[in-house]
């Protein structure tokens, strides 16, 4: 039985081919993946990563993470796009909100913002704190800054004997300047596998050092990305919802539908949205072709994007992730002069009626032309984050080989580079603007 549920019921009226028409299709590319003979091959790492992991490295990473604990109050996390999005969408997903834990996981890195950097290194000022830098090269622009100035900041603190024992490197195994760097200084370095890219590098130490850190169960997240590989390691669109999702919104694609949303009703998900963004955007959205993705988080986004959802151009489908049981929760009081007219859901869970707007707003989507994928997950728990991240990631390179492009690489990344590094007189791109 399957960890996760796909509803198809508010799709499949809008296609005008069953996705289970693709199976052959499907077969075909199941095939490349699995035999690694497509377009980008050489980053099919991540397909046999949670059953082939480094056992020696992870237990090394769980020793790192109580070393942390027990020497920092803050562990700042240094890394842009795949080398942050997994690590914080696992620690939203699964956090409890307000609760303070004995280790505060920060993110740095992620954009060029002086005022956040240096509000950061005076939030620091006071407390004990590691670094876990992550960059396959080292010479990322956004984070080799960050890091320049944290690694500064804790020289000028501890002394760089000390500074080098609370610096984490997760890196290229065998090149680059961060690689360089960590081996000069002796930092304890974590390898970033040749064959898995940073999107595709939640499951490696890129997201299960933060993970872990945080106190976080990370055997149940691999436990969970395990039991996905098993059950989507057939074809048969009848058993892998994964494909049969992929399939699904390629269809939607071909009808004209431009634009897929992803959205939640918990707070809890929006930085899965984040992730799931950049996992599908970058892998899919080359050589003029692929699905533009956004995301919203519901209801709160329905008194803004709501209206043109319901009414504006009809290029778009919604996956919406559903989840069973949410925890805690909280009973609607009674008000005995009920002036704001709510006494009629006196003694009802909030959850219910949350779940009651997520079905009332999937049935106003479809009358208004809008389909609607469903997904159904149990809970916020480390095996499902682990289970979920897998089943994208599997869906994500089935969808970009359905549309003929190569899911693992990313060349428009390095358009704005080449403007902003002539801009800044860097050497070699002075005739670039001319």
């Amino acid at each position: 039985m399957a960890h996760i549920e796909l509803n198809l019921s508010d799709v499949r009226s809008f296609l005008s081919a069953e996705p289970e028409s693709l199976q052959k299709r499907v077969n075909e590319i199941h095939k490349t993946i699995h035999e690694k003979t497509g377009l980008g091959n050489d980053f099919l790492g991540w397909v046999d990563l949670p059953k082939t992991y480094d056992k020696e490295e992870y237990k090394r990473v769980l020793d790192a993470a109580k070393r942390i604990r027990k020497q920092s109050q803050v562990l700042v996390v240094i890394g842009i796009g795949g080398s942050y999005l997994g690590a914080k969408a696992g620690l939203e997903f699964l956090n409890v909100p307000f609760k303070k834990n004995k280790l505060e996981i920060v993110f740095a890195g992620h954009h060029m913002s002086g005022s956040y950097l240096a509000k950061l290194v005076e939030y620091l000022k006071n407390k004990r704190f590691s670094i876990n830098v992550i960059s396959k090269s080292g010479t990322t622009t956004e984070p080799a800054i960050a890091f320049r100035v944290l690694k500064k900041e804790l020289e000028e603190r501890y002394g760089k004997e000390e500074a080098k024992n609370r610096i984490y490197s997760t890196t290229d195994q065998k090149r680059g300047a961060l690689y360089t760097v960590s081996k000069e200084n002796g930092y304890e370095m974590f390898v970033i596998p040749d064959d898995v890219g940073g999107r595709f590098s939640v499951l490696t130490p890129v997201g299960l050092l933060p993970l872990e850190a945080s106190g976080i169960n990370t055997k149940q997240i691999l436990k969970g990305a395990l039991d996905a590989y098993k059950r989507f390691s057939k074809p048969n669109l009848a058993n892998n919802e994964a494909y049969l999702y992929a399939a699904t919104r390629n269809l939607l694609y071909k009808s004209g539908k431009k634009i897929e949303m992803l959205v939640g009703y918990e707070p809890n998900l929006l930085f899965l949205n984040e992730w799931w963004k950049q996992l599908f955007g970058e892998s899919e959205g080359k050589d003029h072709k692929g699905l533009f993705v956004a995301s919203a988080g519901f209801s709160t986004d329905l008194h803004s994007l709501g209206q043109y959802i319901q009414e504006g151009e009809r290029h778009l489908f919604e996956t919406v992730i559903q989840v069973s049981n949410t925890g805690d929760d909280v009973m609607v009081p009674e008000e005995e002069n009920d002036l704001d007219e709510l006494n009629y859901l006196k003694g009802k869970p909030l959850s219910f009626v949350n779940a009651q707007a997520l079905k009332g707003t999937m049935m106003a989507h479809h009358d208004g032309e809008v389909p609607n994928i469903l997904l159904t997950i149990p809970t916020f728990d480390a095996y499902t984050f682990g289970y979920l991240v897998y089943f994208f990631e599997k869906a994500c390179a089935m969808s970009a080989y359905m549309i003929d492009v190569n899911p693992f690489n990313q060349p428009g990344v390095e358009a704005y580079k080449k403007n902003m590094f002539a801009l800044l007189g860097k050497k070699g791109y002075e005739n670039i603007l001319k």
